[in-house]
Protein backbone atom coordinates (compact mmCIF):
# COMPACT_ATOMS: atom_id res chain seq x y z
CA UNK A 1 0.00 0.00 0.00
CA UNK A 2 2.92 2.37 0.73
CA UNK A 3 4.35 1.74 -2.75
CA UNK A 4 0.97 2.40 -4.36
CA UNK A 5 0.52 5.66 -2.37
CA UNK A 6 3.95 6.83 -3.50
CA UNK A 7 3.20 6.12 -7.14
CA UNK A 8 -0.12 7.93 -6.80
CA UNK A 9 1.57 11.07 -5.38
CA UNK A 10 4.18 10.99 -8.11
CA UNK A 11 1.50 10.70 -10.81
CA UNK A 12 -0.50 13.61 -9.39
CA UNK A 13 2.54 15.86 -9.17
CA UNK A 14 3.74 15.10 -12.67
CA UNK A 15 0.29 15.28 -14.23
CA UNK A 16 -0.08 18.83 -13.00
CA UNK A 17 3.19 19.79 -14.75
CA UNK A 18 3.02 17.71 -17.91
CA UNK A 19 -0.70 17.52 -18.62
CA UNK A 20 -1.82 14.38 -20.43
CA UNK A 21 1.65 12.81 -20.32
CA UNK A 22 0.81 11.65 -16.80
CA UNK A 23 -1.19 8.70 -18.18
CA UNK A 24 1.84 7.34 -19.95
CA UNK A 25 4.01 8.07 -16.95
CA UNK A 26 1.97 6.03 -14.52
CA UNK A 27 1.95 3.12 -16.93
CA UNK A 28 5.71 3.23 -17.22
CA UNK A 29 6.14 3.80 -13.54
CA UNK A 30 4.12 0.71 -12.75
CA UNK A 31 6.25 -1.24 -15.23
CA UNK A 32 9.46 0.22 -13.79
CA UNK A 33 10.56 1.76 -17.11
CA UNK A 34 10.78 5.15 -18.70
CA UNK A 35 8.51 6.22 -21.52
CA UNK A 36 10.25 5.07 -24.74
CA UNK A 37 8.27 7.59 -26.82
CA UNK A 38 8.99 10.66 -24.79
CA UNK A 39 6.37 13.15 -23.86
CA UNK A 40 5.21 13.56 -27.42
CA UNK A 41 6.25 17.15 -27.84
CA UNK A 42 7.36 19.26 -24.85
CA UNK A 43 10.07 21.73 -23.89
CA UNK A 44 12.90 19.30 -23.34
CA UNK A 45 14.04 17.05 -20.53
CA UNK A 46 15.60 13.68 -20.33
CA UNK A 47 12.38 11.83 -21.07
CA UNK A 48 10.93 14.10 -23.70
CA UNK A 49 11.57 14.74 -27.31
CA UNK A 50 9.78 15.40 -30.59
CA UNK A 51 10.50 13.61 -33.76
CA UNK A 52 13.37 15.99 -34.69
CA UNK A 53 15.29 16.10 -31.39
CA UNK A 54 17.07 13.33 -29.62
CA UNK A 55 15.01 12.06 -26.78
CA UNK A 56 13.81 8.75 -28.08
CA UNK A 57 11.50 7.85 -30.92
CA UNK A 58 8.27 9.70 -31.29
CA UNK A 59 4.98 8.06 -30.13
CA UNK A 60 2.97 7.45 -33.33
CA UNK A 61 -0.33 7.32 -31.41
CA UNK A 62 -0.08 10.80 -29.92
CA UNK A 63 -0.72 14.02 -31.82
CA UNK A 64 2.38 15.78 -33.03
CA UNK A 65 3.76 18.86 -31.29
CA UNK A 66 6.18 21.63 -31.99
CA UNK A 67 7.21 21.80 -35.61
CA UNK A 68 6.20 18.19 -36.39
CA UNK A 69 3.45 18.35 -39.04
CA UNK A 70 2.63 14.66 -38.99
CA UNK A 71 -0.78 13.55 -37.71
CA UNK A 72 -1.80 10.28 -36.10
CA UNK A 73 -3.99 7.91 -38.12
CA UNK A 74 -7.67 8.07 -37.30
CA UNK A 75 -10.18 5.24 -37.48
CA UNK A 76 -11.44 6.58 -40.82
CA UNK A 77 -7.88 6.65 -42.20
CA UNK A 78 -7.22 3.08 -41.13
CA UNK A 79 -10.38 1.58 -42.59
CA UNK A 80 -11.20 3.89 -45.48
CA UNK A 81 -9.50 1.61 -48.03
CA UNK A 82 -10.84 -1.59 -46.50
CA UNK A 83 -14.18 -3.21 -47.10
CA UNK A 84 -16.22 -4.11 -50.19
CA UNK A 85 -16.13 -0.56 -51.62
CA UNK A 86 -12.35 -0.05 -51.18
CA UNK A 87 -9.86 -0.22 -54.03
CA UNK A 88 -8.38 -3.41 -52.65
CA UNK A 89 -11.67 -5.33 -52.77
CA UNK A 90 -13.49 -7.05 -55.63
CA UNK A 91 -12.77 -7.10 -59.30
CA UNK A 92 -14.89 -4.15 -60.43
CA UNK A 93 -12.88 -1.41 -58.74
CA UNK A 94 -15.87 0.93 -58.72
CA UNK A 95 -18.34 2.10 -56.13
CA UNK A 96 -20.88 -0.48 -57.32
CA UNK A 97 -18.84 -3.41 -56.05
CA UNK A 98 -17.69 -6.46 -58.04
CA UNK A 99 -19.52 -7.28 -61.26
CA UNK A 100 -20.10 -10.79 -62.68
CA UNK A 101 -18.76 -11.60 -66.14
CA UNK A 102 -19.21 -14.82 -68.09
CA UNK A 103 -16.03 -16.63 -69.08
CA UNK A 104 -15.12 -16.23 -72.70
CA UNK A 105 -14.36 -18.87 -75.31
CA UNK A 106 -11.14 -19.04 -77.20
CA UNK A 107 -10.79 -16.04 -79.46
CA UNK A 108 -12.74 -13.81 -77.09
CA UNK A 109 -16.20 -15.01 -78.27
CA UNK A 110 -19.19 -15.16 -75.92
CA UNK A 111 -20.92 -18.31 -74.66
CA UNK A 112 -24.38 -16.70 -74.87
CA UNK A 113 -25.25 -17.92 -78.41
CA UNK A 114 -24.36 -21.51 -77.52
CA UNK A 115 -26.41 -21.33 -74.31
CA UNK A 116 -29.40 -19.91 -76.22
CA UNK A 117 -29.18 -22.68 -78.83
CA UNK A 118 -29.03 -25.33 -76.08
CA UNK A 119 -32.09 -23.94 -74.31
CA UNK A 120 -33.97 -23.84 -77.61
CA UNK A 121 -33.07 -27.46 -78.38
CA UNK A 122 -34.28 -28.60 -74.95
CA UNK A 123 -37.53 -26.68 -75.43
CA UNK A 124 -38.13 -28.19 -78.87
CA UNK A 125 -37.43 -31.73 -77.71
CA UNK A 126 -39.46 -31.57 -74.49
CA UNK A 127 -42.55 -30.01 -76.09
CA UNK A 128 -42.52 -31.72 -79.51
CA UNK A 129 -41.97 -35.39 -78.60
CA UNK A 130 -44.71 -37.11 -76.60
CA UNK A 131 -44.68 -40.59 -75.10
CA UNK A 132 -48.29 -41.83 -74.87
CA UNK A 133 -48.72 -44.75 -72.47
CA UNK A 134 -50.50 -47.99 -73.55
CA UNK A 135 -53.69 -47.17 -71.61
CA UNK A 136 -53.80 -43.54 -72.72
CA UNK A 137 -54.90 -41.32 -75.58
CA UNK A 138 -54.03 -37.67 -76.09
CA UNK A 139 -55.84 -34.75 -77.69
CA UNK A 140 -53.83 -32.15 -79.64
CA UNK A 141 -55.14 -28.58 -79.91
CA UNK A 142 -53.97 -25.39 -81.59
CA UNK A 143 -52.93 -22.90 -78.92
CA UNK A 144 -55.09 -24.81 -76.41
CA UNK A 145 -58.32 -24.18 -78.32
CA UNK A 146 -59.15 -25.68 -81.72
CA UNK A 147 -58.96 -29.45 -82.05
CA UNK A 148 -56.13 -30.81 -84.21
CA UNK A 149 -55.85 -34.60 -83.77
CA UNK A 150 -55.94 -37.52 -81.35
CA UNK A 151 -52.75 -39.39 -80.48
CA UNK A 152 -52.72 -43.13 -79.80
CA UNK A 153 -50.25 -44.99 -77.56
CA UNK A 154 -46.64 -44.69 -78.68
CA UNK A 155 -44.13 -41.94 -79.46
CA UNK A 156 -45.70 -39.02 -81.31
CA UNK A 157 -44.35 -35.76 -82.75
CA UNK A 158 -46.19 -32.41 -82.71
CA UNK A 159 -45.33 -28.77 -83.12
CA UNK A 160 -43.72 -27.27 -80.01
CA UNK A 161 -45.64 -25.64 -77.21
CA UNK A 162 -47.54 -23.30 -77.24
CA UNK A 163 -48.32 -23.74 -80.94
CA UNK A 164 -49.75 -27.19 -80.27
CA UNK A 165 -50.75 -28.38 -76.83
CA UNK A 166 -51.25 -32.01 -75.81
CA UNK A 167 -53.56 -33.37 -73.10
CA UNK A 168 -53.37 -37.10 -72.26
CA UNK A 169 -56.04 -39.16 -70.44
CA UNK A 170 -56.22 -42.75 -69.21
CA UNK A 171 -59.15 -44.05 -71.28
CA UNK A 172 -59.08 -47.53 -69.70
CA UNK A 173 -59.51 -46.36 -66.11
CA UNK A 174 -62.82 -47.36 -64.55
CA UNK A 175 -64.22 -44.30 -62.81
CA UNK A 176 -67.09 -44.23 -60.34
CA UNK A 177 -69.74 -41.80 -59.24
CA UNK A 178 -71.70 -42.22 -56.00
CA UNK A 179 -75.29 -40.99 -56.18
CA UNK A 180 -76.68 -40.25 -52.69
CA UNK A 181 -80.13 -41.29 -51.55
CA UNK A 182 -83.00 -39.93 -53.62
CA UNK A 183 -86.76 -40.45 -53.27
CA UNK A 184 -88.06 -42.38 -56.30
CA UNK A 185 -91.66 -43.37 -57.04
CA UNK A 186 -92.31 -47.09 -57.56
CA UNK A 187 -94.85 -48.71 -59.84
CA UNK A 188 -97.36 -49.23 -56.99
CA UNK A 189 -97.29 -45.51 -56.07
CA UNK A 190 -94.92 -45.82 -53.12
CA UNK A 191 -91.71 -43.92 -52.43
CA UNK A 192 -88.32 -45.57 -51.96
CA UNK A 193 -85.10 -43.91 -50.80
CA UNK A 194 -82.46 -45.20 -53.21
CA UNK A 195 -78.67 -44.76 -53.43
CA UNK A 196 -76.47 -46.37 -56.10
CA UNK A 197 -73.02 -46.43 -57.71
CA UNK A 198 -72.18 -45.76 -61.37
CA UNK A 199 -69.04 -47.22 -62.99
CA UNK A 200 -67.90 -45.80 -66.34
CA UNK A 201 -64.90 -45.06 -68.53
CA UNK A 202 -63.94 -43.00 -71.60
CA UNK A 203 -64.52 -44.71 -74.93
CA UNK A 204 -63.92 -41.69 -77.22
CA UNK A 205 -61.54 -39.06 -75.85
CA UNK A 206 -62.29 -36.51 -78.56
CA UNK A 207 -66.02 -36.51 -77.81
CA UNK A 208 -65.38 -36.58 -74.08
CA UNK A 209 -63.17 -33.47 -74.23
CA UNK A 210 -65.15 -31.33 -76.68
CA UNK A 211 -68.77 -32.51 -76.73
CA UNK A 212 -69.71 -32.15 -73.05
CA UNK A 213 -69.11 -29.12 -70.85
CA UNK A 214 -69.58 -31.06 -67.58
CA UNK A 215 -69.09 -34.83 -68.15
CA UNK A 216 -69.53 -35.88 -64.51
CA UNK A 217 -72.78 -33.95 -64.09
CA UNK A 218 -74.03 -35.40 -67.37
CA UNK A 219 -73.35 -38.95 -66.14
CA UNK A 220 -75.27 -38.28 -62.91
CA UNK A 221 -78.26 -36.75 -64.68
CA UNK A 222 -78.47 -39.56 -67.23
CA UNK A 223 -78.27 -42.14 -64.43
CA UNK A 224 -81.03 -40.46 -62.43
CA UNK A 225 -83.34 -40.35 -65.45
CA UNK A 226 -82.73 -44.02 -66.23
CA UNK A 227 -83.14 -45.06 -62.57
CA UNK A 228 -86.50 -43.31 -62.17
CA UNK A 229 -87.81 -44.95 -65.33
CA UNK A 230 -86.68 -48.42 -64.22
CA UNK A 231 -87.94 -48.19 -60.62
CA UNK A 232 -91.34 -46.98 -61.87
CA UNK A 233 -91.78 -50.42 -63.43
CA UNK A 234 -91.27 -52.27 -60.11
CA UNK A 235 -93.26 -52.60 -56.89
CA UNK A 236 -91.96 -51.38 -53.56
CA UNK A 237 -91.53 -54.91 -52.23
CA UNK A 238 -89.49 -55.94 -55.27
CA UNK A 239 -87.17 -52.97 -54.87
CA UNK A 240 -86.65 -53.23 -51.11
CA UNK A 241 -86.43 -56.98 -50.83
CA UNK A 242 -83.84 -57.13 -53.60
CA UNK A 243 -85.94 -59.42 -55.74
CA UNK A 244 -86.01 -56.99 -58.65
CA UNK A 245 -82.65 -55.25 -58.17
CA UNK A 246 -80.82 -57.17 -60.89
CA UNK A 247 -83.49 -56.23 -63.43
CA UNK A 248 -83.40 -52.61 -62.31
CA UNK A 249 -79.61 -52.40 -62.64
CA UNK A 250 -79.60 -53.87 -66.14
CA UNK A 251 -82.43 -51.61 -67.29
CA UNK A 252 -80.66 -48.55 -65.91
CA UNK A 253 -77.41 -49.43 -67.70
CA UNK A 254 -79.16 -49.89 -71.06
CA UNK A 255 -81.21 -46.71 -70.82
CA UNK A 256 -78.31 -44.66 -69.51
CA UNK A 257 -76.02 -45.72 -72.36
CA UNK A 258 -78.70 -44.79 -74.88
CA UNK A 259 -78.97 -41.30 -73.38
CA UNK A 260 -75.19 -40.74 -73.31
CA UNK A 261 -74.78 -41.94 -76.90
CA UNK A 262 -77.48 -39.53 -77.99
CA UNK A 263 -75.50 -36.70 -76.37
CA UNK A 264 -72.29 -37.85 -78.10
CA UNK A 265 -70.57 -38.00 -74.74
CA UNK A 266 -67.83 -40.52 -75.56
CA UNK A 267 -68.63 -42.35 -72.28
CA UNK A 268 -69.20 -46.09 -71.80
CA UNK A 269 -71.25 -47.23 -68.79
CA UNK A 270 -69.65 -50.30 -67.21
CA UNK A 271 -72.15 -51.06 -64.47
CA UNK A 272 -74.81 -49.91 -62.01
CA UNK A 273 -74.88 -51.12 -58.42
CA UNK A 274 -77.75 -50.33 -56.05
CA UNK A 275 -76.32 -49.67 -52.61
CA UNK A 276 -79.35 -49.10 -50.38
CA UNK A 277 -83.10 -49.16 -50.91
CA UNK A 278 -85.11 -48.02 -47.89
CA UNK A 279 -88.52 -46.46 -47.30
CA UNK A 280 -88.59 -42.70 -46.72
CA UNK A 281 -87.55 -41.55 -43.25
CA UNK A 282 -90.95 -39.91 -42.67
CA UNK A 283 -92.82 -43.26 -42.94
CA UNK A 284 -90.10 -45.68 -41.94
CA UNK A 285 -91.77 -46.54 -38.58
CA UNK A 286 -95.11 -47.29 -40.22
CA UNK A 287 -93.34 -49.27 -42.90
CA UNK A 288 -91.55 -51.33 -40.26
CA UNK A 289 -94.92 -52.03 -38.59
CA UNK A 290 -96.31 -53.22 -41.92
CA UNK A 291 -93.30 -55.47 -42.46
CA UNK A 292 -93.70 -56.88 -38.94
CA UNK A 293 -97.40 -57.61 -39.58
CA UNK A 294 -96.57 -59.29 -42.86
CA UNK A 295 -93.94 -61.42 -41.17
CA UNK A 296 -96.41 -62.42 -38.43
CA UNK A 297 -99.03 -63.28 -41.02
CA UNK A 298 -96.53 -65.38 -42.94
CA UNK A 299 -95.58 -67.14 -39.72
CA UNK A 300 -99.23 -68.00 -38.91
CA UNK A 301 -99.79 -69.25 -42.42
CA UNK A 302 -96.79 -71.53 -42.17
CA UNK A 303 -98.01 -72.93 -38.87
CA UNK A 304 -101.47 -73.65 -40.38
CA UNK A 305 -99.85 -75.43 -43.30
CA UNK A 306 -97.83 -77.63 -41.00
CA UNK A 307 -100.95 -78.59 -38.98
CA UNK A 308 -102.86 -79.41 -42.17
CA UNK A 309 -100.03 -81.62 -43.33
CA UNK A 310 -100.05 -83.47 -40.00
CA UNK A 311 -103.84 -84.10 -40.20
CA UNK A 312 -103.53 -85.28 -43.77
CA UNK A 313 -100.78 -87.72 -42.87
CA UNK A 314 -102.81 -89.14 -39.98
CA UNK A 315 -105.91 -89.57 -42.16
CA UNK A 316 -103.84 -91.30 -44.84
CA UNK A 317 -102.45 -93.67 -42.19
CA UNK A 318 -105.92 -94.56 -40.91
CA UNK A 319 -107.18 -95.16 -44.42
CA UNK A 320 -104.25 -97.45 -45.21
CA UNK A 321 -104.90 -99.47 -42.08
CA UNK A 322 -108.62 -99.84 -42.94
CA UNK A 323 -107.82 -100.97 -46.45
CA UNK A 324 -105.53 -103.62 -45.10
CA UNK A 325 -108.22 -104.99 -42.74
CA UNK A 326 -110.79 -104.91 -45.48
CA UNK A 327 -108.56 -106.96 -47.73
CA UNK A 328 -108.25 -109.65 -45.07
CA UNK A 329 -112.02 -109.66 -44.53
CA UNK A 330 -112.71 -110.35 -48.17
CA UNK A 331 -110.48 -113.39 -48.14
CA UNK A 332 -112.18 -114.99 -45.08
CA UNK A 333 -115.36 -113.22 -44.02
CA UNK A 334 -116.41 -115.78 -41.34
CA UNK A 335 -113.03 -115.84 -39.66
CA UNK A 336 -112.82 -112.09 -39.70
CA UNK A 337 -116.36 -111.74 -38.29
CA UNK A 338 -115.66 -114.27 -35.54
CA UNK A 339 -112.39 -112.51 -34.63
CA UNK A 340 -114.18 -109.22 -34.48
CA UNK A 341 -116.80 -110.69 -32.08
CA UNK A 342 -114.10 -111.93 -29.75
Amino acid sequence: MRIFDGLKKRFVSRSSDEGTDGLGAIGLAMAGKKNPWGSGGGDGGDDTGDGDKGGGPRNPWLPGGGDDKRRSASIEDIFKNRGPEGPNRGGGGGPGGPKFRLPERQGGKSWLPIIAVGIGAIWLFSTSFHFIQPREQAVVTWFGGKYSETLNPGTELTLPWPIQQVKAEDVSEIRSVDVPKKLILTGDQNLVDLSYLIRWNIKDLTLFEFQLAEPIETVQEAAETAMRSSVAEMTLDAVISGEGRADIEQNVLTRMQTILDAYGSGIAVQGIEIDKADPPEQVIEAFNDVLAAQQNAEQEINQARRYAQQLLARAEGDAAEFNQIYGEYRLAPEVTRHAALL
